[in-house]
C-alpha cells in the first residue's frame, strides 16, 4: 500500500516529468557554426509562434542582417532572404505580431533569445515582431559599472521624493527647532522624514537594482542590461555561444549588415 509521502512524492516526480516532457528545443544553424536554444514555457505565445514558423520553414535561408559588436545580431527577416550584396534589410512581418511576455526574471544576458519589434510611439503596446529574433552578445561589465548604472536611474528618483517631503516649511521647522536646541524634537521629525522618504522611494517605478544573479551574468558572461524590461525574451543558448562571438565579430557595411552573407536555417529538435 503507498503511503501519503510516497504519494506525494510521486506526484512532484510527475510534475518534474511533465515539466521537462514541455521543454522545447530549437537549433539555429549557420555558415559559421550551429547554435541551441531552449525556449521559456512562460512565454507560450513567442515560444509557440516561433516553433509554427520554424516549422514552416520560415527563417530558412534568411541572414543575420544587423550585426552589432558588443551589442547584438538580429536576423530572421524573410526581406534578407536573395537579398543581394549591400542591400538595406527592412524590418520582419507586420502582420506576424505576438503580445509582448516581458517578465521581470528574465534579463538580455549573453546568449538570451529575444523579439524586436516597433518603438513605443507607433507601438504603445510593446507586441514583438516573432518574424525575426535578436540574440544578445553584449559585454562584461565590472560590479562598479552597474553600481554607476543604478546610481545613474536611482539618483533623480530619490531627489524628486526628498524634495517632495523635504519642503520649505518643513526645512524652516527644522531650522526653528535647532536654533531652540530642542534636540529631541529636532531628531523625532528629521527621523519621520527619512522614513517617510525610504518607503516613498521605495514605491517609485523604474528603480534599477541588479539582482545577485544578474550581476553574476553581467560581470561573467556579459550582456546588455540596457534592453533590460524593454524587450520579450522567449529563450536562452544552451550551446554554442561562441558561434554569437563570431558573427558579432563579421565586418559590416553602414548599415551593420554582415560584408559575407550569415544564412540561417531553424530547426525544432523537440
Amino acid at each position: 500500500m503507498i503511503s501519503k509521502i510516497q504519494n506525494i512524492v510521486l506526484i512532484v516526480l510527475l510534475s518534474s516529468f511533465a515539466t521537462l516532457a514541455q521543454e522545447r528545443i530549437v537549433l539555429i544553424s549557420t555558415t559559421l557554426g550551429d547554435m541551441k536554444f531552449r525556449l521559456f514555457d512562460d512565454t507560450p505565445k513567442h515560444r509557440d509562434a516561433f516553433i509554427q514558423l520554424a516549422e514552416e520553414s520560415y527563417y530558412d535561408g534568411t541572414l543575420f542582417y544587423r550585426v552589432v559588436q558588443d551589442y547584438l545580431i538580429q536576423g530572421g527577416s524573410r526581406s534578407s532572404r536573395n537579398a543581394p550584396p549591400g542591400k538595406r534589410i527592412g524590418y520582419g512581418d507586420p502582420d506576424k505580431t505576438v503580445d509582448d511576455e516581458i517578465l521581470p526574471h528574465y534579463f538580455h544576458k549573453k546568449g538570451a533569445l529575444c523579439a524586436p519589434r516597433q518603438p513605443d510611439e507607433v507601438n504603445p503596446f510593446k507586441q514583438s515582431d516573432i518574424s525575426q529574433f535578436y540574440i544578445v552578445k553584449g559585454q562584461i561589465f565590472t560590479s562598479g559599472e552597474l553600481d554607476t548604472m543604478e546610481l545613474a536611474v536611482n539618483q533623480p528618483i530619490r531627489k524628486k521624493v526628498y524634495n517632495q517631503f523635504m519642503t520649505a516649511s518643513v526645512r524652516e521647522e527644522l531650522k526653528k527647532l535647532k536654533e531652540e536646541k530642542k534636540v529631541q524634537e529636532f531628531r523625532s521629525l528629521a527621523e519621520k522624514i527619512k522614513k517617510d522618504i525610504e518607503a516613498e522611494y521605495h514605491m517609485q517605478p523604474g528603480i534599477l537594482e541588479f539582482p545577485e544573479e544578474q550581476r553574476k551574468a553581467y560581470t561573467t558572461i556579459g550582456g546588455y542590461p540596457g534592453l533590460d524590461g524593454k524587450y520579450t525574451i522567449f529563450g536562452e543558448c544552451i550551446e554554442g555561444l561562441e558561434v554569437i562571438d563570431k558573427i558579432a565579430a563579421l565586418e559590416t557595411d553602414g548599415n551593420d549588415r554582415p560584408v559575407k552573407d550569415v544564412k540561417i536555417t531553424v530547426t525544432v529538435l523537440k
